[in-house]
C-alpha cells in the first residue's frame, strides 16, 4: 500500500503545478509577474507551491516510474517472459499515448519524456543500489555544474556588453540574447487570446508549442529525469518504498529534507523575487533548486507518507490515497481533460480569467473527485481505464478489465 499511497500523493500534487499551465500563459508557470498576479495571496501561492511542490511531486512520480521498471521486469522473470520485451512494449505504448496526449489534449505532457527515458534506464535494471545511486548523483551534479557555468557565462557576457567601451556589435548581440530570453513573456498576451479561442485556433498553437517543447525540453530534462528514475530504482532495491527501512532511517530522510533543505528555499525564494524573476538568475537558481535541494525534499515527502501509512493500519485515508495511486495514469490524463475543458475556449473558456491563488480551490475540487472516484472504480474494475488501455496495447491483446466475481 505504501508505494501506491506515495504515487497517489504524487499525481495529486502534480496538479498544484499543472493547474497553472492549464489556466495561464506558459511564462507564468515560473514567473508570477507575467500573468496571474505576483502580490499578496498570489505571491504566497507561487512561493508556497514552489517550495513544497514544484519539482517534488514530479520527482516522486519519476522515482516511482524507475521503481516500477524493476518491479515489472522482476515479474516478467517470474512469469518466464522476457523483461526487455515486456518493458519496451510498455514504453512504445506509453510513447504513443503520450504523443496523442501532447498534440491533441495538452502540451505539458510528461509521458513522452518518461517513455524515452524509460527506454534508457532499463539498461540499469539489474544494477545494485550503490551503482544506481552513484550514476544518479553524477547526473544531478553535472546538471548543477552546467547551470552554474551557464549563469557565469551569461553574467560575463552581460558585463562585457554593457560596459561603456563595448562595441556596437557586442551590444547588439546582447540585445538579441535578452530578446530570446524574454520571448515567452512577450508571447503571454497572444497565448491568452489563442487559448480563449476555439479548437481551430488552439490546435495549431498546441502543435507548435508541443513540437518546440519536445525539441528543446526533452533533451534538457532527460539527464534530470534519468537521474531520478535511477534513484527510484535504488530506493526500490533497498526496500524504501515497501517500508522495509528502519524507522530511524525514514526520520533521517525527513530531518535532512525538512530540517535542512526546506529552510534553504527561503533565501532562494527571496533571491528570485528580488531579481524580479530575471531569466539569467533563474539559470542558476533552477539548478540549485532541482539538482541540489529538490531530491532531499522529495525523499522527505516519500518518507513522511510511508511512515504515516505504516502508523495508520486499517484507516480509510491510506486506502483512498492508494486507490488514487493505483489509477494514477487515468487520474493524470483525466486531469488534463478536465483542466483543458475548464480553461480552454472550446470548453468553459476560463483561460487567464482567474488569478493564481484562485486556481487552488479548483485543485481542491479535483482532488475530491480523485479521492471519490478512484476507490469506487477499483471496487468494480481491476484497472483504471488508461491503465487498461496501456496494458492492452503493450501486451498486444485486449485485457480483462472487470473484476472476477468473488
Amino acid at each position: 500500500m505504501q508505494i501506491d499511497a506515495v504515487r497517489g500523493v504524487a499525481v495529486m500534487g502534480i496538479l498544484l503545478l499543472n493547474i497553472v499551465s492549464f489556466a495561464l500563459p506558459r511564462a507564468a508557470y515560473g514567473d508570477p509577474t507575467v500573468y496571474g498576479g505576483a502580490t499578496g495571496a498570489n505571491w504566497w501561492a507561487w512561493a508556497i507551491t514552489f517550495v513544497v511542490a514544484d519539482g517534488k511531486m514530479r520527482g516522486l512520480f519519476t522515482m516511482l516510474f524507475g521503481a516500477s521498471t524493476i518491479l515489472i521486469a522482476d515479474r516478467a522473470l517470474v512469469q518466464r517472459q522476457s523483461p526487455a520485451r515486456r518493458h519496451y512494449a510498455r514504453m512504445a505504448s506509453l510513447l504513443a499515448i503520450g504523443m496523442v496526449h501532447a498534440y491533441l489534449i495538452w502540451s505539458g505532457d510528461i509521458l513522452v519524456l518518461y517513455a524515452l527515458a524509460g527506454m534508457i534506464v532499463f539498461l540499469a535494471w539489474r544494477w545494485e543500489p550503490p551503482r544506481l545511486l552513484a550514476v544518479a548523483v553524477l547526473l544531478l551534479a553535472t546538471q548543477l555544474v552546467t547551470g552554474a557555468l551557464d549563469h557565469a557565462a551569461a553574467r560575463a557576457f552581460e558585463a562585457r556588453a554593457t560596459a561603456t567601451a563595448a562595441p556596437p556589435a557586442l551590444r547588439e548581440q546582447w540585445a538579441d540574447y535578452r530578446h530570446s530570453l524574454d520571448q515567452l513573456r512577450r508571447d503571454a498576451a497572444t497565448e491568452v487570446q489563442t487559448f480563449r479561442g476555439g479548437w481551430a485556433e488552439i490546435l495549431p498553437a498546441r502543435i507548435a508549442i508541443t513540437a518546440e517543447t519536445q525539441r528543446f525540453g526533452i533533451p534538457q530534462n532527460m539527464p534530470d529525469t534519468i537521474a531520478l528514475m535511477l534513484l527510484g530504482m535504488a530506493l526500490y532495491r533497498s526496500g524504501f518504498f515497501s517500508g522495509a527501512w528502519a524507522p530511524r532511517h525514514y526520520r533521517t530522510a525527513m530531518i535532512v529534507g525538512y530540517g535542512i533543505c526546506l529552510p534553504l528555499y527561503i533565501p532562494l525564494v527571496l533571491w528570485i523575487d528580488r531579481s524580479h524573476f530575471d531569466p539569467i538568475t533563474l539559470l542558476l537558481t533552477d539548478r540549485l533548486h532541482l539538482a541540489l535541494l529538490r531530491p532531499f525534499v522529495t525523499l522527505a515527502h516519500a518518507a513522511l507518507i510511508i511512515t504515516l501509512v505504516a502508523r495508520a493500519p486499517g484507516a480509510r485515508w491510506p486506502a483512498r490515497l492508494a486507490a488514487v495511486g493505483r489509477v494514477a495514469f487515468s487520474n493524470y490524463l483525466g486531469a488534463s481533460l478536465v483542466g483543458t475543458f475548464l480553461f480552454y475556449g472550446y470548453g468553459l473558456g476560463w483561460f487567464g480569467h482567474l488569478s493564481r491563488w484562485q486556481l487552488y480551490p479548483v485543485v481542491l475540487a479535483l482532488w475530491a473527485v480523485m479521492l471519490l472516484w478512484s476507490p469506487w472504480w477499483l471496487r468494480r474494475f481491476a484497472y483504471g481505464p488508461l491503465e487498461w488501455l496501456w496494458r492492452s496495447l503493450s501486451r498486444g491483446h485486449r485485457q480483462r478489465i472487470r473484476r472476477a466475481p468473488s
